[in-house]
């Protein structure tokens, strides 16, 4: 039996076969380049500490850094996309390879102030997707005993923003005891686990960020588009 009549529904002319020869071959050496964001306009902001120290981990593994800082960044909808703080998160977007993720838990759920910042970038931006296939690492912070429901739902968020998401994760709960008055993080299992967590960020873009093209081309979107060339062919020779 032929594949054709095996997969009557599959449009062969965009169907391709998965295989490692078509992976780069070549990997980029510059730094990777990695945004930090956090969830919280708090003086003493725990979501920021651990980005903070996130930032330093990431500097020391060989990355290029850049913390967003969500002040002064309006609600969604109330301003357009020209204000400064809008640009600058979407700039950092697109130069960004990879990012890390980290909201305070309040109500079982990530704070408004983070959910503003991914509620202004755009799944598609001058024709660009700013997030896709780019890595993503999550973490929160809990006030009182550890819970999972932010970084669930962040990884929620990042899968709808086409980001990969690592599989390690970090909470930190009762955060208030793990810090430093200067704000650094206190030696602890805690600590170690947002090392684990960074150090694998650092491995999974190191691979992926040349292969992204690679892997977010989907064969929905290859016939898609064939579908929309076709018919812009066919109306332009009427």
């Amino acid at each position: 039996m032929s594949s054709e009549n095996k997969l009557p529904n599959l449009d062969l002319t965009q169907s391709h076969i998965p295989a490692s020869e078509h992976f780069a071959q070549n990997f980029s050496v510059h730094k990777p380049k990695i945004l930090l964001l956090y969830g919280s306009l708090r003086a003493r902001s725990y979501s920021k500490l651990v980005i903070e120290e996130c930032a330093c981990l990431l500097t020391h593994f060989g990355a290029e850094v850049k913390i967003f800082n969500p002040e002064g960044l309006p609600p969604t909808d109330s301003e357009d996309e020209s204000n400064p703080k809008v640009q600058e998160l979407r700039d950092l977007m697109l130069w960004s390879e990879g990012q890390v993720w980290c909201s305070p838990e309040r109500h079982g759920s990530m704070t408004s102030i983070f959910k503003n910042q991914i509620d202004w970038v755009p799944l598609s931006l001058g024709g660009v997707r700013p997030t896709q296939g780019k890595t993503l690492a999550v973490l929160q912070v809990c006030g009182g005993s550890q819970s999972f429901n932010v970084v669930n739902q962040l990884r929620i968020l990042g899968r709808w923003m086409r980001m990969i998401t690592i599989p390690n994760q970090s909470s930190v709960p009762k955060a208030f005891l793990e810090f430093e008055e200067s704000g650094r993080m206190k030696p602890s299992a805690y600590y170690n686990r947002i090392v684990d967590v960074m150090e694998e960020l650092m491995k999974f873009t190191l691979i992926l960020r040349d292969q992204k093209d690679y892997f977010v081309d989907r064969y929905s979107e290859r016939v898609e588009s064939a579908k929309k060339l076709s018919e812009r062919v066919n109306q332009r020779s009427i």
